[in-house]
């Protein structure tokens, strides 16, 4: 029987599954649908979209760079568990994203995830069809693209839980590495004090005015107080007023200025940040469990 793109569809509309995997699943059934439902079924494909259900909290930082070093990708793979993490499946299929993503230079994670990999898939079947496989949620969540046309990008890489690249002009390869080491370990919010926004600052000082008002000092006075803890404030998240890891006696405003660099941007990846994780409490649970019996 002729596997054709209305059956595919069907099976997909009620499995979930990815479209090579329910093509195979007819092709294996002679086009039968509910044989390839039970067949799915069998091999667990089926059940992979209940498990994208699931928090992925946990995963991979990969970073790829091109051998010119003017252009990058970085991207972040989320899976369950740290052990699944370590595994080849994982791995394998986070690295080829990853080689993927510099490749096309995706704008977004949409077109990331609907770029056809080596094996003819989309990375978003691909990862469906892991999910089954390997009985864990995982999600490719987010990429970022740097493309320069002059300069050079600077990567970090801390284990595969935080990577960081930078863009920068002028200086070399060891203080692009070493800016992005800053970046990943301090964290700054902007290169400069001019790309902070400025609902950020109002907000800052209208907390800062409140607690200065308190000291029951002159409004001038006042004034002072709140304008020297907003520039404290604008040091320590701002790349350029951050003191240097490695020396924190000198910013990295001065480090890149007597090397004769600057920095034009940098993105910072952590695994897992911004995922609200489940809590899980054991011990209510059995006390919940005893309640119930």
């Amino acid at each position: 029987m002729a596997i054709t793109a209305a059956l595919v569809k069907e099976l997909r509309e009620r499995t979930q599954a990815g479209m090579m995997e329910c093509k195979k699943a007819l092709t294996e059934t002679n086009g039968d649908i509910e044989a390839a439902i039970e067949y799915m079924r069998k091999a667990g494909l089926a059940k992979a979209d209940k498990k994208a259900g699931r928090t992925a909290a946990e995963g991979a930082i990969i970073i790829r760079v091109s051998d010119d070093g003017k252009n990058a990708a970085m991207v972040e793979v989320n899976c369950e568990t740290d052990f699944v993490t370590k595994g080849d499946d994982f791995q394998n299929f986070a690295g080829a994203v990853g080689d993927l993503a510099l490749t096309v230079k995706p704008a977004d994670i949409e077109a990331l995830q609907g770029a056809e990999m080596a094996g003819g898939q989309t990375v978003a079947d691909t990862a469906k069809a892991l999910i089954a496989k390997i009985g864990e949620n995982i999600n490719v969540r987010r990429c970022f693209s740097m493309n320069l046309s002059d300069g050079m990008v600077g990567s970090y890489l801390h284990g595969s839980r935080i990577g960081v690249l930078v863009a920068m002009q002028g200086g070399n390869e060891g203080l692009a590495k070493d800016v992005a080491m800053h970046i990943a370990a301090s964290k700054p919010v902007c290169v400069s004090a001019d790309d902070v926004p400025a609902e950020l600052i109002e907000k800052e000082r209208e907390i800062y005015s409140a607690q200065a008002a308190e000291s029951g000092k002159p409004a001038d006075i006042v004034e002072k107080m709140v304008n020297g803890r907003i520039s404290k404030f604008l040091k320590e998240i701002t790349l350029l007023g951050q003191g240097f890891v490695k020396d924190p006696d000198t910013s990295i405003e001065k480090l890149l200025k007597n090397a004769g660099a600057s920095v034009s941007g940098f993105q910072r990846f952590e695994v897992g940040e911004g995922i609200e994780k489940k809590q899980e409490n054991f011990a209510e649970e059995v006390m919940a469990q005893v309640k119930g019996s």
